[in-house]
């Protein structure tokens, strides 16, 4: 089962030999490809061998390419991460609203329960304790927007009353840096299970690629929402990066078990699609925090 988060940050060549994909700079290493759940290319000096690329795309190994200033910037994803993407997708396009505003509900609501136990955990009780509300009063797929109403007041108990979302400081850079790593981990799982990311259940913007993948980690962003209250940045550079990389390895509960946090988006991601498949919510594991 692969597990490890491999971050590329020096100029090197990348070539693959006997199950390996061997990094070749000043010293040369070896790293096992049914290990790798994840490869991340921050330095644009990095060299690839078609070779290398085929063998990374048939284990489903997200590879992630990063800009001059080591942000991610794309990623490549096969066409078909599945022997039956066909019937996948053709089950997907078919999916009726009831089907995926019944699970939506399901996922807007741990989301903002996972933000009530971060709160709380941080001793923001008076503000855990008005999202546990919130979550009493959510409607059918959340016609009321808790959600945004549960936003304001979570990120404003994190980060203070003047932060906003919208503002360019090092606490959105290091958000919005772990959230694209999460974003990244959905990605390779909804493909590897045979669906399209850019349908999605409730997200539906016709220039989101990942409107499916947007969806389901919704409850798995409190987990670098911790990360980053717990790194307080005051910058966002190279170390800051690593630590959020790390979060991908970090031990969460889920379905009565520990399990590295790449796992768990594996075994949740494959839960909501039985959910929907089956009419079947309670289906859903979702991660304990």
């Amino acid at each position: 089962m692969s597990w490890r988060t491999v971050v590329i940050a020096s100029r090197c060549k990348l070539d693959y030999s006997m199950g390996y994909m061997v990094v070749r700079a000043e010293e040369t290493k070896r790293v096992f490809m049914e290990e790798i759940a994840m490869l991340i290319l921050e330095n644009p000096a990095v060299s690839m061998t078609g070779c290398l690329l085929n063998e990374l795309t048939k284990h489903k190994i997200r590879i992630i390419f990063c800009d001059e200033r080591r942000s991610p910037y794309g990623e490549l994803q096969p066409y078909n991460g599945s022997h039956d993407s066909s019937y996948k997708i053709k089950i997907q396009t078919h999916w009726t609203d009831e089907q995926k505003q019944t699970v939506w509900t399901e996922i807007v609501t741990e989301k903002i329960r996972n933000q009530a136990r971060l709160l709380s955990e941080l001793d923001h009780n008076v503000e855990a304790e008005l999202l546990t509300e919130y979550i009493s009063q959510i409607q059918f797929a959340d016609e009321t927007n808790r959600e945004g109403h549960a936003a304001k007041v979570y990120f404003n108990a994190l980060f203070g009353k003047d932060f906003s979302r919208g503002q360019e400081n090092y606490i959105n850079a290091a958000l919005n840096y772990g959230y694209g790593l999460i974003l990244s981990a959905f990605n390779r799982e909804v493909t590897a299970n045979g669906y399209l990311p850019n349908i999605g259940i409730f997200h539906d913007n016709m220039f989101n690629h990942y409107n499916l993948s947007c969806d389901l980690m919704e409850p798995f962003r409190v987990v670098i929402d911790r990360a980053v209250v717990a790194m307080k940045p005051d910058k966002f550079e190279k170390e800051e990066k690593y630590e959020l990389v790390s979060v991908l390895n970090d031990t969460v509960n889920i379905a009565d078990s520990s399990q590295t946090l790449i796992n768990a988006v594996r075994i949740y991601t494959r839960s909501v699609f039985d959910a929907i498949n089956e009419y079947d919510v309670s289906e859903i594991k979702f991660i304990k925090i």
